[in-house]
């Protein structure tokens, strides 16, 4: 691997979707959107939305994160431009570094724009520090991007990278304690949630923002979201000469 040729593709990329100012625009005001939407939904109910804040954070960040990055990467398969890279002597590693470094400074612009959101334009009442919140929320944002990355390898349309939503993203919300916490449910459904990424995020942001907690009482969350981010990148790493 070569830290020179990861950074040139992470600059290409980046430029890229600077250039598109279409995709540049729906991912910097669609947070604040959806955020503000969920903010009137709950407009008399205070003490709900400060409860709900952390699932709904999270469910959000691994939702665009997960749109983006897969439509994205996408577009670089069909348009051939992976397959180009891939002819090269860089080695695959390099390319998929470089694509993840580059997604992953829009997926932090958008983490970014959530977590602000979330206290300017909801102006929730939360417990522990804002930049833990948002540490998690990145590490969250680098599981679903990779996520992002390795189920895109198995699409050949946008509308594919779609049908992946409820398959991917729907299951973790209602088995990821969004709308039911993990310990109430039936025990082979608490077992399957064990093994949903966003289960962790959200356990880790309720005990940052409710619970006050700091990077020591989610160090397990942590660790384990991490886990979950190398092991897509892994799987996508076998299977991205996948052509469309």
């Amino acid at each position: 691997m070569s830290a020179a040729r990861t950074l040139a593709i992470a600059r290409r990329i980046a430029i890229q979707i600077m250039r598109d100012h279409r995709t540049l625009a729906l991912m910097l005001v669609m947070p604040v959107v959806v955020m503000t939407l969920v903010g009137l939904s709950f407009y008399e109910q205070k003490a709900v939305l400060d409860f709900a804040a952390p699932a709904l954070v999270g469910v959000i960040v691994m939702f665009l994160v997960f749109i983006l990055t897969g439509v994205s990467f996408l577009r670089e398969r069909t348009q051939g431009t992976l397959e180009r890279l891939l002819a090269t002597p860089v080695g695959r590693w390099d390319v998929l570094l470089g694509y993840l470094v580059g997604f992953l400074v829009f997926a932090a612009v958008q983490s970014l724009l959530v977590v602000l959101s979330l206290v300017l334009v909801l102006q929730i009442s939360y417990q522990g520090a804002l930049w833990h919140i948002f540490l998690l929320v990145l590490v969250l944002a680098t599981t679903s991007l990779n996520m992002g990355i390795f189920f895109s390898t198995f699409a050949r349309n946008e509308f594919q990278v779609m049908q992946f939503i409820p398959l991917v993203i729907v299951p973790q919300v209602f088995l990821g304690g969004v709308l039911v916490p993990v310990e109430q449910m039936p025990g082979y459904l608490e077992a399957v949630s064990r093994v949903l990424p966003l289960t962790y995020a959200i356990q880790g942001l309720r005990d940052i923002m409710v619970r006050g907690q700091g990077l020591e009482g989610i160090a397990m969350e942590l660790g384990i979201l991490a886990g979950f981010a190398i092991l897509m990148m892994v799987l996508a790493a076998a299977t991205v000469r996948r052509s469309p």
